[in-house]
């Protein structure tokens, strides 16, 4: 990465540019989220007015990808991280990580996150940033009901 992307919280105002990052998001982890683009839209202008921040990589007046997280009272939940796929490989999710941990997470004693099984690039970069895994989610939809 020649030049270091820059960080920047993003406001309500910001949920149609994150919509769209969301989509290649759902699609690039293999999550069955089939919402629209406009619904996306909204849930993260609710987010965003309510109890989630989100920030925004920018890379030569590019936006990037995007960080989306909330305080709860041991710990940080990072919802979601994404960086456009021409950026990936370069640097940006680390530094975003580092600028968060840094800046908007100074204080917290831990940040947890949700990794889809099926999606072992992801399970690779979270092993490589330091995380480990703490639990296993499970779930059953009704048509495997016995």
């Amino acid at each position: 990465m020649d030049t270091p992307p820059r960080f920047r919280y993003a406001t309500p105002l910001d949920a149609p540019l994150l919509a769209p990052l969301n989509v290649q998001l759902i699609r690039d982890e293999g999550h069955c989220n089939s919402m629209t683009i406009e619904q996306l839209e909204q849930r993260m202008l609710v987010w965003l007015r309510g109890e989630y921040q989100a920030v925004i990589f920018e890379l030569a007046s590019l936006d990037i990808g995007y960080a989306l997280f909330r305080r709860e009272p041991e710990h940080v939940y990072l919802r979601q991280l994404f960086v456009d796929a021409v950026h990936r490989r370069q640097g940006v999710a680390r530094a975003a990580m580092r600028w968060l941990w840094h800046n908007a997470w100074a204080d917290a004693p831990r940040v947890r996150i949700d990794v889809l099984v099926g999606n072992r690039d992801g399970q690779a970069f979270w092993r490589a940033v330091g995380f480990r895994a703490y639990c296993v989610t499970m779930e059953m939809d009704p048509s495997s009901a016995l």
